[in-house]
């Protein structure tokens, strides 16, 4: 919740701290109202929420509340469950919706209230899926959720395989990428740095990744990728790789990979092809093939082939996937360890949408 880019030494463990209430203790609390009870996790430190003052704060049917870490996240969302708010708010970027999504899994389950995101971060990428617009208020949002206005998406849910039978040690949020993607990112927060945000930071960040592989030696960090092993719990199989370069004995390393739920891209992109179904997918390149990458405006817009498949380029659409990386990955802007992971996706969450 501090709003700064850090890499986690090892995954979020909460542990069962939080009492869920029932659903029937959650109905009792909501029975009556004539307006709905609305709160809100407001991170001040986001890019659009500097030296602002929060929207509506005087309004008795909005709890708004800036927790400073953690801890005090999962607390919050403790009380506002008792409360039994109808609307949950998320004032901040992609960052602070990972965060409010990992802790409140511990305090709502299955069973989320409705989520308004107000985009107020650098890249907001869950905006664009979502399909808000950029300045979109808080009294705009809830003129949309009193139309009864949705959307519902699963997130994306990393749990690391050796606590996965306890259900700790696990994070939710909406894009995932490692390999080049990770030095993406780090030119992602230069561009950020140069005053470039939202789509236009992302495509500064693609377009020096294309660059630095396709023009780099081959012992250049841009071309080397990260050992990945990607296998489908469902069948047990390892996911397809089209083999390593000639001589270089690695067949394990993956350029680039990137699993999101998103159905929508920034710029129009189509990563993950033309028609792209809900749910997990993720798009692979197992190693820095030159005419993959020359090809690269093309494939992010959707082309695909035989061809561009030996040369290790996949689309993937799974729901449950064991991930064993020897790197860092990055999730919703952050850096998380090297491991071995379980993706899947989370609960159904309803947005509301103009």
């Amino acid at each position: 919740m501090n709003g700064s880019i850090y890499e986690f030494e090892a995954m979020p463990r909460f542990g069962n701290r939080v009492q869920r209430p029932s659903r029937t203790a959650v109905a009792r609390a909501r029975a009556g109202r004539a307006v709905p009870l609305v709160g809100i996790i407001r991170n001040p430190r986001s890019h659009r929420n500097k030296g602002k003052a929060a929207e509506m704060a005087d309004c008795s049917n909005i709890l708004t509340e800036t927790p400073r870490d953690r801890k005090a996240l999962l607390d919050t969302l403790g009380e506002f469950a008792r409360r039994g708010i109808d609307y949950l708010v998320i004032d901040g970027g992609d960052g602070t919706v990972r965060d409010v999504l990992t802790c409140g899994t511990e305090i709502f389950g299955e069973d989320w209230p409705r989520l308004i995101v107000l985009p107020k971060g650098k890249t907001n990428a869950l905006t664009v899926d979502l399909g808000l617009p950029g300045e979109w208020s808080l009294t705009e949002a809830l003129a949309a959720a009193h139309k009864g206005k949705t959307v519902t998406r699963h997130p994306l849910r990393i749990t690391s395989a050796d606590a996965a039978d306890t259900g700790l040690a696990a994070v939710q949020g909406f894009i995932l990428g490692s390999g080049v993607y990770t030095l993406c990112t780090e030119a992602g927060q230069e561009a950020h740095r140069r005053g470039a945000f939202n789509s236009l930071a992302v495509g500064i960040s693609i377009l020096s990744g294309i660059l630095q592989a396709l023009f780099g030696r081959e012992a250049n960090t841009w071309r080397r990728g990260t050992p990945t092993r990607l296998i489908d719990r469902m069948t047990g199989r390892a996911l397809p790789h089209a083999g390593a370069r000639r001589g270089s004995g690695e067949t394990d390393r993956r350029f680039l990979t990137i699993a999101t739920t998103f159905e929508r891209f920034p710029l129009g992109m189509r990563p993950f092809g033309r028609k792209v179904a809900p749910g997990l997918k993720l798009l692979v390149l197992d190693r820095a093939s030159r005419l993959v990458l020359g090809l690269a405006p093309l494939v992010m817009m959707g082309l695909g082939g035989r061809l561009l498949g030996r040369h290790g380029l996949h689309r993937f659409a799974t729901s449950d996937v064991d991930m064993d990386i020897e790197g860092p990955f990055i999730l919703d802007g952050e850096a998380f360890p090297a491991g071995r992971y379980i993706m899947d996706e989370g609960p159904q969450l309803t947005f509301v949408v103009p």
